[in-house]
């Protein structure tokens, strides 16, 4: 038996690295939440060939939201190297700006700032944005890599392939240089 002076506390939800974010369910659970998943790819998920026709036509844009449209525009277009397209006020707040950046493919990246309105800092919400993953080429990687470098703006490699980093605004980013469809060795179209 150990004492109070002898145990080490458990770590807060905060306090957890990547490393152990395993630990922050039971065994248990983590099995339930295999069947659960188990139980849903058993249900939706169908072979390529088999698979029903989506009725999408690609993503029209994302848009998020920004506290300074310069400096987004200067991370999005300098930093990422995605160019931006046009800008104009937005329809539903007078004042605001409305401004999109080509992410390649017919797709767009889009921001609005909101004068006048005070949103709070990044934190993770049910139905919010964990991260964006942005699809680049391998030379492309390696030059925005650099640029980040250059800047001293913080990132994380992972898997070779991923680079984490914040946009200005706290935004999460993933810039990937696996191909369309390909995640890590997985396809998945």
């Amino acid at each position: 038996m150990t004492t109070a002076e002898s145990q080490t506390p458990e770590p807060t939800r905060d306090e957890y690295t990547r490393e152990d974010k395993a630990s922050l369910i039971t065994a248990e659970q983590r099995r339930e939440l295999e069947e659960i998943r188990d139980r849903v790819r058993a249900e939706f998920l169908f072979s390529k060939e088999n698979r029903p026709k989506s009725y999408g036509q690609g993503v029209h844009h994302v848009a998020l939201i920004c506290a300074d449209v310069r400096r987004t525009t200067e991370w999005y277009q300098n930093v990422a190297g995605f160019p931006v397209t046009v800008l104009f006020e937005n329809r539903d707040l007078a004042g605001s700006t409305h401004f999109f950046f080509d992410v390649g493919n017919g797709n767009h990246l889009a921001f609005f700032d909101l004068p006048g309105v005070e949103p709070g800092p990044y934190q993770e919400v049910l139905g919010g944005l964990h991260h964006l993953c942005l699809s680049v080429s391998e030379e492309h990687w390696h030059e925005i890599k650099g640029r980040l470098d250059e800047r001293g703006i913080e990132y994380m490699l992972e898997s070779g392939t991923s680079i984490y980093t914040f946009d200005p605004d706290g935004a999460r980013i993933e810039f990937i240089h696996d191909p369309l469809g390909r995640m890590y060795g997985h396809d998945t179209m």
